[in-house]
């Protein structure tokens, strides 16, 4: 079974709300309308919102699109409202819903809408890195391909008196409009019991969602190399003896530029190989034998020094 969360959300609409008792009461979550528009500002969103973080619950805000004006400047509009109260964990939705005489959406097509929905989410994580942004919308702006894929989706879908209570939602099926996965869905918006305002089930526990709502807002640590470790020194190895450490020691010669690339490899530590070993003595004359001009024998701490050459970053 889906564990979930209750939460509402409020506009101008709806006066001062007891949001300590509505905690109590079992709410987890809410979310408040701060603009509209290019210019538009909720009168009540200020103290909606403050009222929603004293309380302990988890918050967040929404803008009431117009896909058919600037989406730089209704995210501009949307970005100046909620700065003083966002921050981590603070939830972020563009409504993106037609009015009825569809005034918001009239002269766009279903690409220019979705390409207004893109614009100013990315608009809104620019300006709130970490934060999440979602969209609330239809079943119908979903259908119409209204809505960017990838986003999480807060979804208005009303079954009547069926379901109208929080009990009866979270009894229901999981809606999944046009086959996308819905995070929350507001399921009334005159329930039968409590406030006259939207209610709404989030398909994760409370402290699921304050975990999700906390987003990607921690600083991103460097990660460190592993510095690299060369293989261990090989029992027997010498020239002119055969051992399969022999081909090791060639492709590493190789790659260090000691040895010629067309040089065939071989299990041989024949003169080639002795040849390649000595200039590369020459090269780091520390890992060579005391008392010796030319060494042509590989030893554990030339071993060691020729595999970093080679394989170290």
């Amino acid at each position: 079974m889906t564990s979930t969360c209750r939460g509402i959300d409020v506009s101008a609409y709806q006066a001062s709300m007891d949001w300590a008792a509505l905690k109590s009461d079992g709410l987890s979550f809410a979310f408040a309308k701060a603009s509209e528009g290019q210019n538009t500002r909720d009168a009540r969103f200020a103290a909606h919102i403050k009222g929603i973080k004293a309380a302990g619950l988890i918050a967040g805000a929404y803008h009431f699109a117009w896909p058919n004006q600037d989406p730089a400047r209704e995210a501009a509009n949307y970005i100046a409202a909620v700065r003083p109260h966002a921050g981590p964990g603070f939830l972020h939705w563009l409504d993106l819903e037609a009015y009825s005489d569809r005034r918001n959406y009239r002269g766009r097509t279903a690409e220019q809408i979705r390409a207004y929905a893109a614009a100013w989410i990315a608009a809104v994580q620019k300006a709130f890195p970490g934060q999440r942004v979602g969209i609330y919308t239809s079943a119908d702006d979903i259908a119409h391909g209204h809505v960017p894929t990838g986003v999480p989706l807060w979804y208005p879908a009303y079954p009547g008196a069926r379901v109208d209570t929080f009990a009866e939602a979270e009894a229901a099926s999981r809606p999944t409009p046009s086959g996308r996965t819905v995070t929350i869905w507001q399921f009334t918006s005159t329930p039968a019991k409590g406030p006259r305002v939207d209610s709404n089930l989030c398909y994760m526990s409370a402290s699921a969602l304050r975990t999700w709502a906390a987003g990607d807002t921690a600083p991103s640590k460097p990660s460190t190399p592993k510095p690299y470790s060369p293989p261990p020194f090989p029992s027997g190895l010498a020239p002119n003896k055969a051992r399969p450490s022999a081909v090791t020691l060639q492709r590493a010669l190789k790659k260090a530029g000691h040895m010629a690339k067309s040089v065939p490899e071989s299990p041989n530590y024949g003169p080639k190989t002795q040849a390649a070993v000595a200039k590369f003595h020459n090269a780091h004359p520390q890992y060579r034998a005391a008392g010796k001009s030319y060494d042509p024998a590989i030893g554990p701490k030339g071993w060691a020094a020729l595999f970093r050459l080679a394989y170290g970053k």
